[in-house]
């Protein structure tokens, strides 16, 4: 085995925890591919001696080619509530396979991956970085031309902003899919006080439409708003995928057999605080939906 074929063959073993990195630091599990794709073609054309700790030489790698690709990003086009939601991803409601379980193995649920994209480029490399993958800060520092003391305050004041503004859902999976089983139930029969019963005062609701939909875009907050909203809108014929997003319980709503949405659902303390929807009918069209229950 020649040295090209070697490092090939060491680069796959690292991809899963390489495009976790680029998701978090992205957002976008396409752009997270592209990531890791061209930190291969420069790992390829660079090579890899003297390298002692290869995959956090690699970790480097993708980190930089995302910082770049952040600072570089355009302003995506403002949706009338300025509303864009990270890619979901979704799992059957059973469990998760092994390349899932390293995108997710942080517990970086949809509603906390939205403080993060909102984080600056060089805040959210650090944070991410040191926060969820142990990457020093001397790392770091040299990453965003920063000194280390620099590097520690960035991730510091990250970390303030993402506690600030993030709510962490119960750990207990099982009660979490009760709770929207009740949601939906409460839908389903025109319920509003078991559907306000079941939603926190300050519940959160945030839906991308995408530009297909943009006026599907839209936040709302309050539980007697949201308890209305579901009920203005809920499709009797609407099949419901139960569906881990994110790692935490969601749903697949399926309307003539194609995806009409993705909703991902913060439980906390019993209660819905937060429900984020993806509407967006080209980025729903990606999904792979085959393993989920039926």
């Amino acid at each position: 085995m020649d040295e090209r074929d070697w490092l090939a063959e060491r680069f796959e073993e690292h991809r899963a925890h390489l495009k976790a990195v680029a998701y978090r630091m992205l957002g976008s599990l396409a752009e997270a591919d592209e990531a890791v794709q061209d930190a291969w073609l420069r790992v390829g054309r660079s090579g890899a001696d003297g390298i002692e700790n290869l995959r956090g030489w690699l970790t480097t790698i993708v980190a930089r080619v995302c910082l770049n690709a952040l600072q570089a990003r355009k302003a995506r086009p403002e949706t009338p509530a300025g509303v864009h939601m990270p890619d979901p991803i979704v799992t059957r409601a059973g469990g998760l396979d092994p390349e899932h379980e390293v995108l997710l193995a942080d517990s970086v649920g949809l509603a906390l991956q939205i403080v993060v994209n909102t984080l600056p480029p060089a805040e959210r490399l650090a944070f991410v970085l040191h926060d969820m993958f142990d990457v020093s800060f001397d790392e770091i520092a040299s990453m965003v031309g920063r000194s280390s003391t620099a590097a520690r305050q960035l991730a510091s004041r990250a970390r303030r902003r993402v506690r600030g503004a993030s709510v962490f859902p119960d750990p207990d999976l099982a009660r979490q899919r009760q709770v929207v089983d009740a949601f939906f139930a409460a839908a389903h029969n025109g319920d509003f006080d078991a559907l306000v019963a079941v939603l926190d005062p300050d519940v959160i609701v945030r839906s991308d439409g995408g530009e297909q939909r943009r006026a599907a875009s839209h936040v709302r907050r309050g539980a007697a708003e949201v308890a209305r909203s579901a009920l203005a809108f809920a499709v009797p014929s609407a099949v419901l995928r139960p569906a881990l997003v994110n790692g935490a319980a969601g749903v697949v709503v399926m309307n003539r057999g194609e995806p009409s949405a993705v909703m991902g659902f913060t439980v906390a303390h019993g209660k819905i605080v937060a429900i984020d929807c993806v509407l967006d009918p080209e980025r729903l069209a990606r999904l792979d939906l085959a393993g989920l229950d039926t």
